[in-house]
């Protein structure tokens, strides 16, 4: 076996690489940029090298800096993660060619499935079943807006070198393609470097279901079952899970051989998945292949009791598949979230920040058959708490992977994880993911694609009012770090009037403390006033008894009226943090003794809804414009979005120009409404 690996990626796929290494006995050689110095990866590997700045065109897509690290370390393979080089069929060939064994399959197999449109057209040759539409050369925008016509809208636009749903766009009608078209392939040239596209139909309600296929270099091949991927935003996957629910046993082995055969077709070694999209009817078409692992992979490993991991390093020494096809069963149920730092009420933009406080839910092991299967609870993550998620790098921040006997066992212990999952100092899509899973569609299994979509209404409810627990749980913590700094700032503490305990002489302390929700500042919220009169033992809060009962650290218990409450609360600048009952509330407090007023955005200038870089400026100073109306689209984190006017009117000036970097919140245009 190996005695020495370098990971060339970074984030959670390098800390999970490094596990699996590490409990085998291979050492790890991490690589990194500057952006990335203390990070959990460079933490976790044996040895870590800089490769260069942050940006990943300058450090982790170089290939070679990686191998002159590889060489220069003794390491003996190279393991590419996903993403970055892992589906780079010149960097595999540069390996090889460096005496350097590549984890991942021949660069032959890449080239012939990297590509989507060549893979289509070869699997028309093998009568696998493809989805109407256009997967040739020529990329003319005109003869592009010709085939998709031909085939009939809705139509998918897709990179044919893309994945992770970048450089994806469905167009609903004709006048609406080229606009799609030039967007398309803008974020495919930022993301693949290649900008050629393919069309197809674009089919209502279909589910994203993809096969485990595993090949070694003995001309084995068999398929770990399937993933059912199908909740999806912005075609990038939010929950997986495996078993495919309501997957008939013929219909698994239909896919399952179809699979294998189309990775016997290419010559495949190592760990990849096909991809199906599959009507409602059961009908299925072949999608693409990932010559990769994939983000979703643990669910495999927990209902089939396997490392997939360990798989990909004893294939790339040249050992045999360590189970065969009849060894392998499905166990259980699976699901994975993606817990990722972005605002899903703001369109799902990314948040970049720190991790001022992280709480993960605790891994869980259950016994399987007489012997510890792996953890009911598991998390695969690649950052601390600390840590900063920066706008260089995709936003996720774990990936949350559970088990069941049966998929309502599943959904019930993801549903207590992410109630348990606590993040403060940026967005993040946890409460979003626990109406998710806890939503009827879901729980009932009614997925397609669309899933999200159509749930919006339950999916994204109005803000609701913080109840007056949580109100009281944030009163109670801040009425004890006045306690606290009162008591550190007085000289002597039997001095009433300077412990913070509310005493008067012949009378009762009342004061109002106001709150106001994190969205009162765009007038969708509410503003609190909660009522404190000090008592002997507790407070009155608006006119109901209240004690403290308990307290270790950030977590409280307190007694309300005749409720017992507990959560934990923590404080960062003026927002007050609530967890309780599986629930999360951001509440801003109002401190009479700072200093109001703070400095509003000069009105009628649009500014940047995220950190990132301009693209597209469509639109001239003095240049009259309608409501809805395109002014400028930037990228972050390879994903673009679109800055629209907000009402008729005059754009006065345009602040920055294509390629440009802007901060959050930074103005991108002065902008005059209409009278």
């Amino acid at each position: 076996m190996f005695t020495k690996i370098l990971i060339a990626n970074r984030g959670e796929i390098a800390c999970r690489v490094a596990a699996t290494a590490r409990r085998m006995g291979i050492q790890t050689v991490a690589v990194y940029s500057e952006a990335d110095a203390n990070a959990k990866h460079v933490a976790v590997c044996d040895e870590a090298v800089l490769i260069g700045p942050a940006p990943a065109k300058e450090s982790y897509l170089c290939g070679d800096k990686i191998i002159a690290v590889a060489l220069a370390t003794g390491a003996q393979a190279i393991h590419p993660g996903y993403g970055f080089l892992s589906e780079n069929a010149d960097f595999a060939d540069a390996c090889q060619a460096a005496g350097l064994v590549f984890i991942g399959p021949p660069a032959s197999a890449m080239r012939a499935m990297g590509s989507k449109s060549a893979a289509k057209s070869l699997m028309e040759k093998a009568n696998v079943p493809l989805v109407p539409g256009y997967h040739g050369e020529e990329q003319d925008a005109d003869f592009l807006h010709g085939q998709a016509d031909k085939i009939g809208y809705p139509v998918l636009l897709k990179a044919s070198a893309g994945g992770g749903g970048k450089g994806m766009r469905v167009i609903d009608n004709s006048a609406d393609f080229k606009a799609a078209l030039a967007s398309c392939k803008r974020e495919a040239i930022s993301s693949f470097g290649d900008d050629k596209v393919l069309a197809e139909k674009y089919l209502s309600r279909p589910r994203h279901i993809e096969i485990q296929v595993f090949a070694d270099t003995l001309g084995n091949c068999i398929y770990l079952f399937e993933r059912d991927c199908s909740v999806q935003r912005r075609h990038q996957k939010v929950l997986e899970e495996a078993p495919a629910p309501g997957m008939p046993a013929d219909r698994r082995a239909a896919m399952g051989e179809a699979a294998v055969a189309a990775a016997k077709a290419v010559g495949y070694v190592g760990a990849g998945t096909v991809e199906f999209i599959a009507n409602q009817d059961g009908s299925f078409y072949f999608m693409e292949m990932n010559t990769r692992l994939q983000v979703e992979h643990p669910v495999t490993e927990m209902i089939t009791g396997t490392d997939l991991v360990e798989w990909q390093l004893r294939v790339a020494f040249g050992e045999p598949l360590p189970k065969k096809q009849h060894e392998l069963a499905i166990h259980g149920h699976a699901i994975e979230a993606r817990i990722y730092a972005e605002n899903p009420e703001k369109g799902f933009l990314p948040s970049i920040g720190t991790l001022r406080h992280m709480q993960s839910p605790s891994a869980v092991t259950f016994e399987l058959g007489g012997t510890v299967a792996p953890a009911s609870v598991r998390i695969d993550s690649g950052v601390r708490e600390g840590d900063a998620i920066s706008p260089f790098y995709d936003p996720m921040i774990a990936k949350l992977i559970v088990w069941g006997a049966d998929r309502r066992e599943a959904l019930a212990r993801m549903a207590q994880a992410l109630a348990d999952y606590q993040i403060v100092g940026l967005a993040s899509n946890i409460a979003f993911l626990k109406r998710l899973v806890e939503g009827q569609a879901f729980a009932s299994a009614d997925l397609d694609t669309g899933l999200i979509e159509r749930n919006q209404e339950s999916l994204f409810p109005a803000l609701q009012a913080a109840p007056d627990t949580a109100l009281a749980l944030a009163s109670v913590a801040l009425l004890l770090e006045e306690k606290a700094a009162a008591e550190a700032q007085s000289a002597n503490r039997a001095d009433p009037w300077g412990n913070a305990l509310g005493w008067r002489l012949n009378s009762t302390l009342g004061r109002s403390l106001a709150f106001a929700d994190e969205f009162t500042h765009a007038g969708d919220g509410k503003a609190y006033a909660a009522r404190i009169a000090y008592q002997t033992d507790g407070w009155l809060f608006n006119d109901q008894a209240l004690s403290l009962t308990a307290r270790t650290g950030n977590e409280l218990h307190i007694k309300l009226g005749e409720r017992a409450v507990h959560g934990t609360v923590l404080r960062d600048g003026e927002q007050f943090h609530v967890f309780s009952s599986g629930l999360h509330y951001t509440l801003h407090y109002s401190d009479p003794m700072a200093h109001a007023g703070e400095v509003e955005a000069e009105g009628g200038r649009l500014t940047a809804p995220m950190p990132g870089k301009v693209v597209a400026v469509l639109v001239n100073q003095g240049q009259d414009v309608k409501k809805g109306e395109p002014l400028v689209i930037m990228e972050a984190m390879k994903m673009e979005h679109t800055i629209a006017a907000p009402h008729d009117g005059l754009v006065e000036e345009v602040l920055y120009a294509v390629g440009d970097q802007v901060a959050d919140g930074a103005p991108l245009l002065a902008f005059k409404a209409a009278a």
